[in-house]
């Protein structure tokens, strides 16, 4: 069923335009097989940052809270960005150089966790 706004000429501007972020950008990050966390986190990142960067600062303290975050042998990680599989992985890389942009979905697998007691949690 479409959606009809109330008011007939309802034009905005949305707020998470990469504009309102000055020189940083919007960033979502999800982690496969672990639905304690429901939805990809959003984080406002630089894009001159590196990959480890964005480990250490914005995935550690957004993820750490679960048992399995400190089992993570990030060598072997999958990750998938906008869909499309990053095969070969240079933590030194900013994300800019790795194809990131404004609002891009980061998702990661960690091969043998598989959430609280396997149970994908």
């Amino acid at each position: 069923m479409p959606v009809q706004a109330i008011q007939a000429h309802y034009e905005f501007d949305a707020r998470d335009a990469q504009k309102n972020y000055g020189d940083n950008m919007l960033l979502y990050v999800g982690w496969d097989q672990h639905t304690l966390f429901c939805a990809a986190h959003a984080f406002v990142v630089s894009p001159q940052q590196t990959l480890q960067d964005l480990i250490d600062q914005q995935i550690q303290g957004g993820f750490h809270q679960h048992p399995d975050f400190e089992h993570i042998d990030w060598s072997i990680v999958q990750f998938t960005l906008n869909r499309q599989l990053l095969l070969e992985i240079d933590f030194s890389k900013t994300l800019e150089n790795l194809g990131f942009d404004h609002k891009s979905l980061l998702r990661f697998v960690t091969s043998g966790l598989n959430g609280y007691n396997g149970s994908h949690v």
